[in-house]
This record gives structure tokens, C-alpha cells and sequence, in this order.
């Protein structure tokens, strides 16, 4: 089973941009479905964005449309979530995940129950 380990996330300010990243140390993330959740102090752990095991499918959360974009690099073993134009209410910890499942079908991406793997997170904090 893959170990996800998250990075990249930190102290910024309001518009400034990250890009976090999702590693697995088992290097099998190439056969998974990926996600990226988060979770705000005291809120349940909400979707962010979801790509298929080739890359060629993605699903955003509202939130995150127009503003973050998820990638792989099955090369590299990596997924990211690129943020643009953070903004306050963007606090919050960044977990990937990965799911064995095969249907893609959006109304389940969303769900944290369609994924079997989570990382440990990384904080991003956006200072107004």
C-alpha cells in the first residue's frame, strides 16, 4: 500500500502562491486514483481536487476552480496541487489520498470514504 507523504505548504499572504506535493516512498502512486482534501480548524475534512491514473481527467471542488490546479508526474512518483491567488479562508491542513477505485464518477470523488490511503498533511496558512 502506498505511504503518502505531503509537502510544500507554509506561511504566505493573501494572493501568493504554492505548490504542494504528494510523494509515496512504496513508489506505486502511478496506480492509483489521487486526491487532495483539507481540513479547516473545527470544519470536516472537505475536497479540493481529484485526477485519474493517467492524468487525463481532473474534478475541482467549487472553491477551487480557476484558482488551483492538481497534476502527476507518474515518472516522478508525484502528485501536485498548484494554489494561485490564495486567499484566508484557503487555511486549512492539505491531505492527498489515494483510492483503488476504478468509476470514475464525480459525485463520489468527493467523498473521503472513496479513498483507502491519506497521507499525514501539510499546513498551509494564509495570512490576510
Amino acid at each position: 500500500q502506498p505511504l503518502l507523504v505531503e509537502s510544500g505548504g507554509g506561511l504566505v499572504q493573501g494572493g501568493d502562491t504554492l505548490r504542494l506535493s504528494c510523494g509515496d516512498h512504496e513508489r506505486t502512486l502511478r496506480t492509483y486514483r489521487l486526491g487532495w482534501f483539507r481540513q479547516a480548524p473545527g470544519k470536516e475534512r472537505e475536497f479540493v481536487a481529484a485526477i485519474s491514473r493517467y492524468g487525463d481527467m481532473t474534478y475541482y471542488a467549487d472553491s477551487a476552480k480557476g484558482r488551483f490546479a492538481i497534476s502527476r508526474d507518474n515518472a516522478k512518483n508525484t502528485l501536485y496541487l498548484q494554489m494561485n491567488n490564495l486567499k484566508s479562508e484557503d487555511t486549512a491542513v492539505y491531505f492527498c489520498a489515494a483510492s483503488n477505485k476504478f468509476a470514475w464518477q464525480e459525485s463520489l470523488l468527493e467523498l473521503t470514504s472513496h479513498y483507502e490511503y491519506w497521507g499525514q498533511g501539510t499546513q498551509v496558512t494564509v495570512s490576510s
